[in-house]
C-alpha cells in the first residue's frame, strides 16, 4: 500500500468538503442532547425530509432553486421541531431516558410509514449543478463547495444566536440549570420547544445540501443518523463546534479509506473509530458537556 500525496489529495479535499455537511448534521443532533438531554431517534428521518422538501420545491410547479428551497426547509424544520417537542417529547422530558428514547423512535417510524406510503422508497435525485472547478490538478464539485461555505455560515450563524441574542443566552442558561433558570423568569419550555426546533431545522438543513449531491430515499437519514453518532461522540457530545469538527475529520477519513481498501470497510473503520473513542476519550476532543 503505497502512500501518495498527490493522488491521495483529491480523496481528502473531496471527503472534507463532505466532512461540512456532516457536521451540521451531527451539530442538531449534539445541540438537542446538550440542553435537553434527549437522544432523537428521529433525526435521521428530518434529514430525509429535508431532501424530499428540496426536491418537491425544485420539481414542483415553482422549480425554486434548490438553495432557495433550502432556507424555506430550514423555516419548515424549526416550526417541525417546535411542534413535536410540544407533542411528542414535552410529557415525558423529565421521564427516565428510554421515554424520551421511545417518543422520538415513534416519531421517526410516523415519518418513515408516511414517507414510505407516499414516495415509496425509489431513489430521488434533485437535477442540479453549479458545475466544476480545477484548482491544482484537482477537480471539486461546485455543489460541494457551497455547500461547505453554507455549513460555515450555518456554524456561525448558530454561534451567534447562541452567544449574542437573548434567546441564545436563554438556551444556554437552561442547558446550564434548567431549574436555577426558571427561577430567573425564563420560559423553559418554550425555550426547550425552541432548542429542540433548532436542532430540526440543523438536520432538515443538512438533508437539503445532501440532495443536492446524492441520490436519497425516505430511508437514507438513517445512515446519516449514524453519522451524527460516531460524530456527535467524537467531537464530544453537547458541543456543536466539536461536531463541526468530527464531521470533518469523519469526511476525511470517508475520502482516504477508498483509495486504499474497498469501501465496504467505511462504516466497519468509522464504528471502530466510535468504539474506541468511548473506551479512550468518552468526552471527546473538545469535551463532551457536563
Amino acid at each position: 500500500m503505497e502512500f501518495n500525496l498527490v493522488k491521495l489529495l483529491p480523496f481528502l479535499i473531496d471527503g472534507l468538503l463532505i466532512g461540512f455537511v456532516y457536521g451540521i448534521a451531527a451539530m442538531g443532533m449534539t445541540l438537542i442532547w446538550g440542553v435537553m438531554k434527549v437522544i432523537n431517534l428521529a433525526h435521521g428521518a428530518i434529514i430525509s425530509l429535508g431532501s424530499f422538501g428540496v426536491y418537491l420545491l425544485f420539481v414542483s410547479a415553482l422549480q425554486l432553486h434548490p438553495y432557495i428551497s433550502i432556507l424555506l426547509v430550514a423555516a419548515g424544520g424549526l416550526v417541525f421541531g417546535m411542534l413535536t417537542y410540544f407533542i411528542a417529547i414535552h410529557r415525558v422530558i423529565n421521564a427516565p431516558y428510554l421515554s424520551t428514547l421511545l417518543a422520538t423512535f415513534a416519531v421517526n417510524m410516523i415519518i418513515i410509514g408516511l414517507g414510505t406510503a407516499q414516495f415509496s422508497t425509489t431513489p430521488r435525485a434533485v437535477d442540479f449543478t453549479l458545475g466544476s472547478f480545477r484548482v491544482g490538478g484537482m477537480t471539486l464539485l461546485g455543489t460541494r463547495l457551497f455547500a461547505a461555505g453554507a455549513a460555515v455560515a450555518v456554524t456561525a450563524a448558530l454561534y451567534l444566536f447562541l452567544f449574542r441574542t437573548n434567546p441564545g443566552k436563554y438556551i444556554r442558561a437552561v442547558a446550564n440549570n434548567r431549574a436555577a433558570a426558571e427561577l430567573m423568569g425564563i420560559p423553559s419550555s418554550r425555550i426547550l420547544a425552541l432548542s429542540f426546533g433548532l436542532g430540526t431545522m440543523l438536520a432538515a438543513i443538512s438533508g437539503g445540501l445532501i440532495a443536492t449531491f446524492f441520490p436519497f430515499t425516505i430511508l437514507s437519514g438513517a445512515t446519516y443518523q449514524l453519522k451524527s453518532f460516531v460524530i456527535g461522540v467524537l467531537g464530544g457530545l453537547g458541543n456543536p463546534l466539536g461536531a463541526l469538527l468530527g464531521g470533518l475529520i469523519l469526511g476525511a477519513l470517508e475520502g482516504i479509506i477508498p483509495a486504499y481498501m474497498n469501501t465496504s470497510w467505511v462504516p466497519v473503520v468509522e464504528f471502530v473509530m466510535f468504539v474506541l473513542i468511548l473506551l479512550l476519550m468518552p468526552r471527546g476532543l473538545l469535551g463532551a458537556k457536563k
